[in-house]
């Protein structure tokens, strides 16, 4: 198709699996997200369920046709994997099951690593926007809560990774159906990990002008579509707009209100995010209340985003 090099970006998270093609100069040629519900019906077992495996097993195959069909070769690529797998007892059984189908070779990385590309690829948002950034990515199973200077190339200042996402948060405390109670134990669990964040000194506050918020995964992206009165989720659109938190309670309170049945039919959320749909504005709006953004910028470049970056900055330096 192309003498072009082009590269590959492949994010396997709890819930979802992402995959972006970039040409040698950064363009986009496919941006393709696959439902693979890695984590769903895992349990106390920490077990990737068969029904799971066969998801995950078809869009990779299908990945496996995109990166033919676009001639990317193997070098030229990164896949990663995260919280389902740091999590699941057969994890090293379905990432060789993978590697034989599609000839991918998984990497699974650690809280850390994965808070580091989602800072890579998400701060671009806050370049000029106060003298530190804060980047939370609340993914399937996991939410990654980081602190950095905000410059040309950020450096962490601390970081914790929340072992709870939209979709074991959901399953765990069983918020498939917003219920106070049960949400408020999610909270306290949250709590007690952003309570280490804080521990280490006092966060300037979202007014002071000092720190700019961003959250990525399509929790806020679908956040701001459903904010702007929009009858069709279009991530893309979504990437780069603001929610005031002030806003962001009124929603809320409509969206808790809500059966599974009914978000099933809600535009910007749909029969597939709704039963994990609650439990992920939880987590979401409690990290935004106890950093105190007031301003969050929803974020649709991640990880895979920094990945594309750093594979042709490796070019770029050996060349």
């Amino acid at each position: 198709m192309t003498n072009e090099t082009n590269y590959a970006a492949i994010d396997l998270g709890s819930n979802s699996c992402r995959l972006l093609i970039c040409n040698q100069k950064g363009e986009r040629l496919l941006e393709e997200n696959y439902a693979t519900r890695l984590a769903q019906g895992m349990g106390k077992e920490r077990r990737i369920s068969a029904e799971a495996f066969g998801r995950a097993k078809e869009a990779f195959a299908e990945i496996r046709r995109h990166l033919d069909e676009w001639q990317v070769r193997e070098e030229n690529m990164r896949a990663i994997t995260t919280a389902a797998c740091r999590m699941a007892c057969n994890s090293e059984e379905f990432i060789k099951q993978i590697k034989q189908l599609s000839g991918i070779r998984l990497e699974i990385i650690d809280g850390r690593s994965e808070a580091e590309l989602n800072l890579q690829g998400a701060a671009w948002h806050a370049k000029g926007k106060g003298e530190y950034v804060v980047v939370w990515d609340l993914g399937g199973g996991s939410t990654e809560v980081t602190l950095a200077t905000n410059g040309n190339k950020p450096s962490i200042l601390r970081t914790i990774s929340i072992p709870y996402g939209a979709r074991n948060g959901a399953e765990d405390f069983a918020l498939a159906d917003y219920d106070k109670s049960k949400a408020n134990k999610l909270e306290k669990v949250v709590d007690g990990y952003l309570d280490e964040f804080l521990l280490e000194g006092k966060l300037p506050t979202g007014n002071s002008g000092k720190v700019c918020f961003v959250a990525t995964s399509s929790t806020p992206l679908r956040l701001v579509s459903m904010l702007e009165g929009k009858q069709e989720y279009n991530r893309r659109e979504a990437d780069g707009h603001i929610i005031k938190r002030a806003k962001l309670r009124e929603l809320l309170d409509e969206i808790y209100r809500k059966k599974t049945d009914e978000l099933a039919k809600e535009p910007c959320v749909g029969e597939s995010r709704a039963p994990i749909f609650a439990a992920a504005c939880v987590i979401f709006a409690r990290i935004a209340e106890r950093l105190g953004a007031e301003e969050i910028i929803a974020s649709l470049k991640s990880a895979k985003d920094a990945i594309i970056v750093n594979l042709m900055e490796r070019d770029k330096n050996n060349g």
